[in-house]
């Protein structure tokens, strides 16, 4: 699969300075697009981690 491959729907999360995971927004058509929301959310200066993954890579679930 490829990172631009428009099937995985890329997500953006966040973690917080307390360690808690957020998801900030899915169902992005690409990983450039959901970049360029996690590098704008980055850039604000906020305590917060931003990252992106496709959907099927959270296995906070298994």
């Amino acid at each position: 699969m490829s990172e631009n491959d428009p099937d995985p729907k890329w997500q953006v999360w966040r973690q917080d300075d307390h360690g808690n995971k957020f998801l900030v927004k899915e169902g992005f058509l690409c990983r450039g697009d959901a970049q360029k929301l996690c590098d704008t959310l980055t850039a604000r200066g906020h305590k917060q981690t931003y990252w992106v993954e496709p959907p099927e890579s959270d296995s906070d679930s298994s």
